[in-house]
């Protein structure tokens, strides 16, 4: 097989500073798979930036080439289910993590990985859903079951971060109503525009009373940060309602009695994108590509080049980056 140079974002640890910087790689670098894939698009995440800085939790072993998703086109492929050219999407399971990331411009990874670019999305609209995307489509599709819109309000948390703010638009265009959470003062023109019919402050949420149940507000709720803040979604969540949860950011810890859960019947759903089912992951992308898809979802992201890929990583390491980002590989 004939080899190509490639550009790549990769972070290597330097007397204990770990480094970013863009260098030229060699597809013989990349790990053995059966899919190759030329990147066209990828998109930033939070699991990138703690990568990005030597966090052992997220990466291992060093140097390393970030991005938990991709999108592109197949250059090579040993299993029928793929041919070359074909438009696939790659997201979550270890991409990114230990296995070398969407921040390159080639991946080379398990057909297990891969699902295909819907007919009805480009493979830029499929970054910007990208796992945030994935998380916020897998979340509804848990809500929906339960908590129908005519039920009552949803609570989203994190509400300008990537799954919070996707979960926010693909909520308005099933016409649920939403409350937003959000620790921006400046951000409330924002999710209005995304759909979001209230905006509650996070210092605000987090200051509620803490009795171990709160009068009922949200026919459900989807959370992203985890802590205080899920503890009062749980409690003020209606009977019989649904919480989906996907992130510790600002806690993995609760303090909860279990009255919300046997007294009121509330549930609590853990969402785990990242090792999903590869017939659920399809299903979404399928939902995120026809009726689910936000009719303005390019008014949520910004689009960057590889070379402003570092900027932007310390701008969400600091908590002030707004929807999502998507990263042009070949630009």
């Amino acid at each position: 097989m004939t080899h190509r140079e490639f550009k790549a974002f990769v972070v290597e640890e330097r007397d204990g500073t770990f480094i970013r910087e863009i260098k030229s790689k060699s597809t013989s670098d990349l790990p053995e798979g059966d899919v190759l894939v030329k990147v066209y698009y990828s998109s930033l995440n939070y699991k990138d930036a703690l990568s990005a800085t030597g966090n052992k939790g997220v990466t291992k072993k060093y140097p390393h080439t970030p991005g938990i998703d991709a999108v592109g086109i197949v250059v090579t492929s040993k299993t029928d289910k793929f041919k070359i050219d074909d438009k696939v999407i790659v997201t979550s399971y270890d991409l990114g993590m230990n296995t070398s990331g969407g921040f390159g411009q080639y991946i080379s990874v398990p057909e297990a990985w891969v699902v295909k670019l819907p007919k009805n999305l480009t493979m830029k609209e499929a970054m910007m859903f990208g796992t945030a995307g994935l998380t916020a489509g897998i979340s509804v599709v848990r809500l929906f079951e339960t908590v129908k819109p005519e039920d009552g309000q949803i609570a989203v948390s994190g509400a300008t971060g990537g799954v919070g703010s996707l979960s926010v638009s693909i909520l308005r265009k099933l016409g649920y109503s939403i409350a937003a959470i959000t620790g921006k003062e400046t951000a409330k023109a924002y999710l209005e525009n995304l759909g979001a019919e209230t905006i509650v402050l996070r210092k605000d949420f987090e200051a509620m009373d803490k009795k171990p149940l709160l009068r009922p507000l949200y026919a459900g709720g989807i959370d992203t940060v985890g802590g205080v803040i899920l503890e009062n979604i749980i409690k003020s969540i209606n009977a019989m309602g649904v919480v989906t949860c996907c992130g510790n950011v600002a806690s993995p810890k609760l303090d909860l009695t279990v009255y919300p859960f046997i007294l009121k019947g509330v549930a609590l759903i853990g969402i785990d994108s990242q090792n999903y089912p590869l017939d659920y992951r399809e299903l979404v992308w399928d939902k995120l590509a026809k009726d689910w898809k936000p009719d303005h979802l390019a008014d949520n992201c910004t689009e960057i080049t590889l070379h402003e890929l570092n900027e932007k990583i310390n701008l969400m390491l600091d908590g002030k980056l707004k929807g999502r980002t998507v990263v042009n590989m070949q630009s």
